[in-house]
């Protein structure tokens, strides 16, 4: 996809949800060099990227991380890759790499199979305010 910055690691999130809401938030807050994008799963754009990268929406339907030319990761792969990404104490995250990928994937499907229960939902996705606006793509 070649309207897509090259130099900056892209982060697919659930638009309606509350906890990925707060999530993305929270990474814009600690992105201090600049890292990431953003875009909602639901989102044309977020639909473009699904399909270019071939991921089947039925393994994954909360995050997903793109890095435009070299890898994508979903799940808790992406979680723990976000979290070193942000530096400091977050690359203590690393630390679950170490774990079976089906036993970190069980513990964020549990949470992501919960997330609207817990956090709940909105009926669209947020609309960044200006100054997050650059963020998101």
């Amino acid at each position: 996809m070649e309207n897509l910055p090259l130099n900056k690691k892209i982060i697919l999130f659930d638009g309606v949800c509350n906890l990925c809401d707060s999530t993305v938030q929270f990474i814009i807050k600690r992105d201090k060099k600049d890292i990431f994008r953003f875009v909602a799963l639901q989102s044309e754009l977020g639909e473009q990227i699904i399909k270019h990268i071939g991921v089947d929406r039925s393994k994954t339907d909360s995050i997903i991380l793109y890095e435009p030319g070299i890898a994508y990761y979903y799940k808790a792969k992406a979680a723990i890759k976000i979290a070193s990404a942000l530096g400091g104490l977050f690359t203590l995250m690393n630390i679950f790499s170490v774990l079976p990928k089906s036993l970190s994937n069980s513990v964020y499907d549990y949470i992501a199979r919960n997330r609207y229960k817990w956090y709940g939902k909105k009926d669209e996705c947020m609309i960044p305010t200006p100054e997050m606006k650059a963020k998101f793509l």
